[in-house]
């Protein structure tokens, strides 16, 4: 069945890879590649694999993976602004990160943390760290994220960026069951223009996002 492509919500997605059990679509617009619905894992499956992951907040290789958006973001803040860790899975370090910087911080997940009350308020900034991947309707998603966003706010994002399609199959952002979207610069580059975001791209494999002012 052809769907439209849950990123740009722009054009329908066609086919682009099958690769053992999982079909791959690619959307001619934003040039997102999403896994097939009928492919995804149900949501105790999904939760099933996340409780395996080992992500201690005092390791320091994970606390150095991390600071690839803290650093950049860090450097579009004020110490005092309030934040929302949304996605921040069982164990939060970026938030203990910006916690530690001065930042006064919540947190949202819709598995270990989904106490919905995050969601009524109001952020100078939010993180998205290997959480956009995942979502399965991420325009609503991104949506949900602007209304989130003070004026003038900021959106840090990062997750693996697809660039080479002759080597996806083999991909270990691919092999993961539970991404079920992958991005390109191009994508994000769409959605900034759609939700009228700036975007800058600091390095590798993160984005920053800042919604205007108002009147900008």
């Amino acid at each position: 069945m052809v769907s439209r492509c849950p990123v740009c919500l722009q054009a329908e997605l066609t086919a682009f890879q099958t690769i053992k059990q999982y079909s791959y679509l690619r959307c001619p617009t934003c040039e997102a590649t999403v896994m097939a619905e009928g492919c995804r894992l149900s949501a105790d499956e999904e939760r099933g694999i996340y409780d395996c992951h080992e992500n201690d907040l005092a390791d320091p290789g994970y606390r150095r993976f991390l600071s690839k958006l803290l650093e950049p973001l860090l450097a579009e803040l004020e110490q005092g602004m309030c934040g929302l860790d949304f996605g921040c899975g069982p164990g939060p370090a970026l938030a203990d990160m910006l916690s530690e910087a001065g930042m006064s911080m919540s947190l949202y997940d819709p598995f270990f943390y989904p106490d919905t009350g995050a969601l009524l308020s109001t952020y100078d900034f939010i993180t998205c760290t290997e959480v956009v991947e995942h979502l399965h309707e991420p325009a609503e998603v991104f949506r949900q994220l602007d209304r989130l966003m003070k004026p003038g706010g900021w959106l840090g994002v990062m997750t693996c960026f697809q660039t080479d399609d002759d080597r996806f199959a083999n991909w270990h952002y691919r092999r993961d069951p539970t991404h079920v979207v992958f991005y390109r610069e191009k994508t994000l580059g769409m959605i900034a223009e759609q939700l009228g975001w700036r975007i800058r791209i600091p390095r590798k494999d993160v984005v920053l996002f800042q919604k205007p002012f108002t009147g900008q």
